[in-house]
């Protein structure tokens, strides 16, 4: 998962909650009805004394209230259709007034503002027709309501953003924290990269030195002591260099903060002792070297160094004893190219029994474009039709 693949969703006005409450909004909902009916009740101190509403008609206003206040506990479920019906009904009943802000505040949270828009504006369209308490003209009996509906949908509109609000930081810390998790991904899997590329590099080389060696042991048990002792030697040298490399790389890699570059890079020179390092294990190797200038800066020499030491490791395990060819040249502000060329492995030649995961030259291919070169391997052209080349050229800058 990488950082854009995380969703960016924006909050809506949800049209319905789901049906089971929590203890919140148990309380809430509670809360809500009793207030309702309690307001209702203190607000009707002088109903029974208005001649225009009979016994009967207050009867049925209470009746309505009761059925309006015991509607609120569906108020999340059908907020939009319970609001327009009680706006209907508080232009009759007194008792219905309370809960039908209280409908209006709820769609204000939870509702569209399309439908906000809808119950608001049929609000106010109805208030001049509601009933004027006992006491109060019609006017101001309008304007108390248009005060209350206008209180009733802010507070609404208050708790919605405020819910908005916290939805879009929940949201925030979400996709933070899975882009953290995408970044530690990726540098685990850049770290376990270099690992391999740095194992493969420093490891191939000593110990198909190594193999040679042993196999020479193998195939000639008469030889004399002195090249028995001269390979055991080498073969001791190798394993040695192969385990002070491998602590080198996994010291580096296992370092805080720490990079390829931090660790001694090879220079020419090292280039040349590995190239009289492959001479001597009778690979019978060639080495040419056309360079301008000596001063070859580290990374550049470094990555030369594994091209030349990826080619003989490959022409050990293909075709063990076969001339190889290595040719550095270049200059600064022309580049730097590197080949190495030995034969094509034939059909029924004898073979090295090395392993080969066959990723070196993938592996070698990443590490040169990441140093802005190119490589560029197969069989040859022309005169070196019969032959495999490993080419790469690297930036030199001046």
């Amino acid at each position: 998962m990488t950082a854009s693949s995380v969703p960016r969703s924006v909050p809506v006005r949800p049209q319905a909650r789901p049906a089971v409450r929590s203890r919140r909004d148990w309380y809430v909902d509670t809360t809500l009805f009793l207030g309702a009916a309690v307001l209702g009740v203190l607000t009707a101190g002088d109903l029974a004394q208005d001649p225009a509403r009979p016994a009967w008609f207050l009867a049925l206003d209470q009746f309505a209230g009761a059925v309006a206040c015991c509607l609120l506990w569906f108020r999340r479920r059908w907020p939009t259709a319970l609001a327009l019906a009680c706006a209907v009904g508080g232009v009759f009943f007194h008792f219905v007034g309370w809960a039908q802000l209280v409908f209006l505040f709820s769609v204000a949270v939870h509702c569209r503002t399309r439908s906000l828009a809808l119950v608001t504006a049929v609000t106010v369209a109805t208030l001049p027709l509601q009933r004027p308490e006992p006491g109060t003209s019609g006017q101001e009996n309008t304007m108390i309501g248009l005060v209350l509906v206008l209180a009733a949908v802010g507070w609404g509109m208050f708790v919605h953003s405020r819910r908005q609000l916290v939805a879009s930081l929940e949201e925030r810390a979400l996709r933070a924290e899975a882009e953290t998790d995408l970044r530690v991904r990726h540098a685990q899997r850049e770290a376990r990269e270099e690992i391999a590329r740095e194992m493969h590099d420093v490891l191939a080389h000593r110990l198909s030195l190594l193999s040679v060696h042993a196999g020479a042991l193998e195939f000639r048990r008469d030889a004399p002591p002195g090249e028995v002792a001269g390979a055991a030697g080498v073969i001791r040298r190798s394993a040695h260099q192969a385990l002070e490399d491998l602590r080198e790389v996994i010291g580096v890699l296992r370092a805080p903060g720490a990079e390829a570059e931090d660790r001694p890079q090879p220079s020419v020179a090292d280039l040349r002792l590995l190239v009289a390092e492959a001479d001597g294990a009778g690979a019978g190797v060639r080495f040419e070297e056309e360079l301008a200038s000596e001063r070859v800066p580290g990374s550049l020499a470094r990555t030369a160094y594994r091209v030349v030491q990826e080619g003989l490791t490959n022409a050990r395990k293909h075709v063990p004893g076969a001339p190889v060819d290595v040719r550095v040249s270049g200059a600064p502000g022309e580049g730097l190219r590197v080949r190495v060329a030995n034969e094509l492995p034939q059909p029924h030649a004898a073979h090295s029994e090395l392993p080969g995961a066959g990723a070196g030259l993938v592996g070698l291919g990443e590490r040169v474009e990441l140093a802005g070169g190119s490589l560029a391997h197969g069989p040859g052209q022309g005169r070196d039709r019969t032959r495999f080349v490993l080419d790469a050229w690297l930036p030199w800058s001046v």
